[in-house]
C-alpha cells in the first residue's frame, strides 16, 4: 500500500493547530507519523486523538520507552494508537529526565494497565495514578531494569532451586570465566606456525 506522506503531513499538522501547545513538533518519517509533546499533557492529546471525528484513534496498541543514557531527558516515553476508521496508526513521544514520574492514561485508555507496568518493569519508569504500579515480567525480587542501556547483560543475581532448603534460592551471578576481551586476531595469529599465506605486512613496510 503507498503511504501518502503529504497527507499524513497535513495530518499531523491539523492535530498540532488544534491542541496548540500541548504538540512540541510532529514528523513523518519512513510512512508513519509521530507527535512530540509535554508529559504533563499526555492524557490530553491521547483522549483528543481517541475521541475527535478526523482521528478516531481508539486502540491503544502499546506504551514502551526508549532509553538514551547520554541525553538530559534520557527517556522517550512511546504510545502506539490504532485508528480502524481511518485505516491509520500514529505514535506518540513524550521526554522524560530520570527519575520523572509518568502520568497514567489508564483514565482514558484501561488497557494501559498493563502496559504501563511493563515499561515501569523493564525501565524503572513510574506512573502517577496507576493503581498497581509494580512488576509484571520479571519476579517481585528481581533487581534492575533489563531493557536500560546501562543493565549488564549477565544480569545482577541469579536463581536456582536448592534440593537442601526445598525453595528456589537468589545468588550473585558466578561466572564460570572472566568475561572476555577479544583482540579479533585471525585463529593461527599467536601460534608458533603460520600456515602460508596467513602472514601479518609490517605496517611499516605497508605505509612505505
Amino acid at each position: 500500500m503507498m503511504i501518502d506522506v503529504e497527507a499524513l503531513d497535513d495530518h499531523g499538522d491539523a492535530i498540532a493547530s488544534v491542541l496548540e501547545d500541548a504538540v512540541l513538533r510532529y514528523e513523518v518519517t519512513d510512512g508513519e507519523l509521530t507527535l512530540h509533546v509535554p508529559h504533563d499533557r499526555i492524557g490530553q492529546v491521547l483522549k483528543h486523538l481517541r475521541d475527535e471525528g478526523t482521528c478516531q484513534y481508539k486502540s491503544l496498541i502499546d506504551i514502551t520507552a526508549v532509553d538514551y543514557p547520554g541525553r538530559e531527558r534520557r527517556f522517550d516515553v512511546v504510545y502506539h494508537l490504532l485508528s480502524m476508521r481511518q485505516n491509520q496508526r500514529i505514535r506518540v513521544k513524550t521526554a522524560l529526565r530520570e527519575g520523572e514520574i509518568a502520568l497514567s492514561v489508564m483514565d482514558v485508555f484501561p488497557c494501559a494497565d498493563w502496559y504501563e507496568r511493563e515499561t515501569f518493569d523493564m525501565y524503572g519508569i513510574l506512573f502517577s495514578g496507576h493503581p498497581d504500579m509494580r512488576r509484571i515480567l520479571t519476579d517481585y525480587g528481581f533487581r534492575g531494569y533489563p531493557l536500560r542501556k546501562d543493565f549488564p547483560v549477565t544480569g545482577y543475581v541469579e536463581l536456582r532451586y536448592d534440593e537442601e532448603v526445598k525453595r528456589v534460592v537468589y545468588e550473585p551471578v558466578k561466572l564460570v570465566q572472566e568475561m572476555r576481551s577479544f583482540d579479533f586476531m585471525s585463529p593461527w595469529e599467536g601460534a608458533e606456525y603460520i600456515l602460508p599465506g596467513d602472514e601479518k605486512a609490517d605496517e611499516k613496510e605497508g605505509a612505505s
